[in-house]
């Protein structure tokens, strides 16, 4: 899996996420992102379920 992910952020014009956070959960994979330049953050599980606004 990428450190990295491009991903228009909500809260600013960057396009940059980084992965902070990564585990195995009975739901699949869970995944947080973070931007890099604003700080806003999201989780991925599974690439099904997400916290993403957008």
């Amino acid at each position: 899996m990428s450190l990295e992910m491009e991903y228009d952020c909500p809260e600013c014009d960057n396009s940059q996420f980084w992965r902070t956070a990564y585990t195995e959960l009975h739901l699949g994979e869970k995944t947080k992102w973070r931007c890099s330049e604003c700080g806003y953050g999201f989780i991925n599980i599974n690439d099904g379920i997400s916290t993403a606004d957008a």
